[in-house]
């Protein structure tokens, strides 16, 4: 288990872009004192200052299971890990939690979390929880880069959530 400690938002240390789209990240939304959530990958996303507020926003396909659980949740957590479980997260990338208990066939190890239901992870080195403040649909008439639209051949457009961080633990690297 990795020693994290408390982080205040001003003081959190992150490279955004390396964060989401060289790290590998979980989403997670549920309760985890129910046993009910579920976790999926997620290589896109920002954090910064929205409404005065330090946020995270992700976002989801409708096709996807998490999607359901952001119907009935109010907060998520993203977390991120060491690259030794980079295995792990690629694992839960590729299947879905309406299958079967994905966790079971991995290393990692739900936690709860202090101040949110979802659950945060034992070996991740980085804990944002997040109350969900707003959601948008991306509407495709509105993409100014044509472009955009390639990333969804299935027109199964992204909904994006907006998530105030409400509490941060982290490894030495994140507050040096």
């Amino acid at each position: 288990m990795m020693q994290k400690r408390e982080i205040d938002p001003e003081n959190l240390l992150v490279r955004p872009h390396h964060l989401f789209d060289r790290q590998t990240l979980l989403l997670t939304c549920g309760d985890f004192a129910q046993n009910d959530f579920n976790t999926m990958t997620i290589g896109w996303g920002s954090i910064g200052t929205m409404w005065n507020s330090p946020y995270v926003s992700v976002v989801v396909r409708p096709t996807r299971y998490t999607y359901d659980f952001f119907q009935k949740y109010d907060d998520f957590t993203v977390t991120a890990f060491p690259a030794e479980f980079r295995p792990d997260l690629i694992f839960l990338g590729s299947h879905s939690g309406r299958d079967s208990d994905k966790l079971k066939e991995t290393r990692l190890s739900p936690a709860a979390s202090v101040k949110v239901k979802a659950p945060g992870f034992e070996q991740a080195e980085l804990i944002l929880e997040c109350k969900t403040i707003y959601w948008s649909d991306f509407d495709p008439a509105r993409f100014l880069d044509a472009t955009i639209d390639r990333n969804y051949p299935k027109k199964d457009y992204h909904r994006v959530f907006y998530g105030e961080i409400v509490h941060i633990l982290g490894d030495e690297k994140f507050y040096r």
